[in-house]
């Protein structure tokens, strides 16, 4: 029986597989096949904005994955871990905020030794990939295949946060992707005519009428096969069904910070010890493999809101929204056309601090855990999260075992670091200095949580331990340098073997300022160069 093969095979259709899959067809002659654990994109609620919390409680397009437990942190619960199980990735069900980072991010990448890899390259790839509302510009691109939009119709407290900010002595900007990236303001969003515009919009479907790509939906990867430490074949599983395919040229993992370094470990590229547990042959040994875990925490004030006018769940907002259901349905326009988190914040926790080191989205309802909180969902109020933007503290990934459908292991060690917890609750402080201004005057009720007697710098720590969430904003599992830590050189190959790549937030080495899809977006693209580049 004989095996297919093609140049290329990507594994995953996420928000780097994706945009791989579009630039590597733009050659006729290059065969490109990609794997996608996950099913089609066909639930409708992927296209609505504002249905963005419906997918925490999908099993089918959610990976759903749940670090290991720490005792004082949720009360010994593990922390949700959300991933996107579906073509898109992740792009598919988050909450659609297109941010960049700061500048000096991708300067510290450079400066670690991974050249080409420093904000001036970077902002010519985010330039590239975006098809901006605001047109072209210093700072935005207008032809790309990403489209970029700014807020629109928003809900009356969101202005209060902005005001609140202004009030407390907080600049403004309004462009946190421009010229200045310090402020509260407004995010601008993948979101295009009212729809998502995720990967799987931008990238991956205008590239899926080429006759030289194909994509395997529920096609779940095993491991890749090795030759005298040559990457050449990839074995999954689809509908029960053992298959082998044969890369002519490179296999490119782009499964993600969780995914992707346990294709490598399964397969037999970590750290010896680990791969000798599960009896797993070792075709390379990389320490740094799983290791580096880096990601945003997500704590939050909650504030009672006398008005009433943010949204709920409770009977009574329901019927409210419905106007705006058929809105949505006959213009897509309305709430259900936006995001859930509109403004936000990129601030300096104390006046020392060089670059903002917290980001706030602001949230006019009571959420918390991605929304899995359904009884504070059916409370009249508002949010406003915190999170340390630039972490010290690392944690890593390993495997269970050698099965592929065993989730991995997740350990964020967070707090490992004391700084990370002092920046944390500097920024509950900066919190509360915006919720308590005139802005909200109207609307303050009861502070829920941590509550007003809340007020040491150790009870809000532990306030927040117990609440404690994600921004779902992992990196750096499979890090790029040349240090004995790094899995993946500056041009994202894998250290020791040939032929395969990482391309996916698992390469940074260090976590942006901020949101982390459109850096993705941006590594994908710089990566179609380099890959192009080797093939000739």
């Amino acid at each position: 029986m004989s095996v297919a093969s093609f140049d290329y095979i990507i594994v995953g259709a996420g928000s780097a597989g994706s945009v791989l899959a579009n630039r590597l067809t733009e050659n006729s002659t290059h065969q490109v096949l990609v794997l996608e654990a996950g099913p089609e994109d066909k639930s409708p609620f992927i296209k609505i904005p504002g249905a963005f919390a419906y997918f925490m409680y999908s099993k089918k397009y959610n990976w759903r994955y749940e670090s290991e437990p720490v005792q004082d942190i949720r009360h010994g619960q593990p922390l949700f871990c959300p991933r996107g199980k579906t073509l898109g990735g992740s792009s598919a069900i988050n909450a659609m905020v297109y941010i960049r980072g700061h500048s000096s991010d991708y300067d510290h990448w450079e400066s670690l030794g991974n050249k080409g890899w420093g904000s001036k390259n970077m902002l010519e790839l985010f330039k590239q990939s975006e098809a901006n509302e605001r047109g072209a510009n210093q700072y935005h691109g207008a032809n790309g295949l990403l489209y970029v939009s700014n807020t629109h119709n928003t809900y009356p407290l969101n202005n209060c946060f902005i005001e609140g900010a202004k009030q407390a002595g907080y600049p403004l900007t309004d462009d946190f992707n421009g010229a200045q990236f310090e402020g509260a303001g407004f995010y601008q969003f993948t979101i295009k005519d009212g729809e998502r515009c995720g990967v799987t919009k931008a990238y991956l479907n205008p590239a899926r009428v080429r006759s030289n790509l194909t994509v395997e939906c529920e096609a779940f990867v095993d491991r890749v096969v090795f030759e005298n430490n040559v990457a050449v074949a990839v074995e999954y599983t689809q509908n029960g069904e053992k298959i082998t395919v044969r890369a002519k040229k490179e296999i490119i993992l782009c499964g993600g910070t969780y995914n992707s370094p346990q294709v490598l470990m399964l397969s037999g590229i970590g750290a010896k010890q680990e791969l000798g547990h599960y009896g797993i042959p070792v075709i390379k040994d990389l320490q740094g493999v799983g290791k580096n875990l880096q990601e945003h925490v997500d704590a939050c004030v909650l504030v009672e809101s006398k008005k009433k006018d943010g949204f709920s769940t409770a009977p009574s907002s329901l019927l409210k929204m419905l106007p705006d259901t058929f809105k949505y349905i006959t213009s897509k326009k309305g709430n259900l056309a936006n995001s859930i988190t509109q403004a936000g914040a990129f601030l300096k926790s104390n006046p020392d601090v060089v670059v903002p080191d917290i980001q706030m989205h602001f949230v006019p309802l009571l959420f918390d855990d991605c929304g899995r909180d359904l009884k504070l969902l059916s409370g009249h109020g508002y949010s406003l999260h915190v999170c340390v933007l630039r972490p010290k503290s690392r944690g890593s990934v390993a495997l269970k075992s050698a099965n592929p459908r065993d989730a991995i292991k997740i350990n964020f060690n967070f707090f490992s670091e004391k700084e990370d917890a002092k920046v944390l609750v500097d920024g509950i402080r900066a919190v509360r200095k915006i919720l308590n201004t005139s802005a909200f005057s109207e609307h303050r009720g009861k502070e829920i949580h941590p509550g007003k007697d809340v007020t040491s710098d150790e009870e809000i720590l532990q306030k927040c331990k117990d609440r404690l969430g994600l921004v779902y904003h992992p990196v750096g599992t499979c890090k790029m340098g040349s240090d004995e830590c790094s899995v993946v050189d500056d041009q994202l190959r894998v250290h020791g073997v040939k032929n395969l790549r990482v391309v996916d937030a698992s390469i940074m080495p260090t976590l942006v300022s901020g949101n982390t899809n459109a850096p993705t977006i941006a590594i994908a693209e710089k990566a179609a160069v380099m890959i192009m580049s080797s093939s000739k």
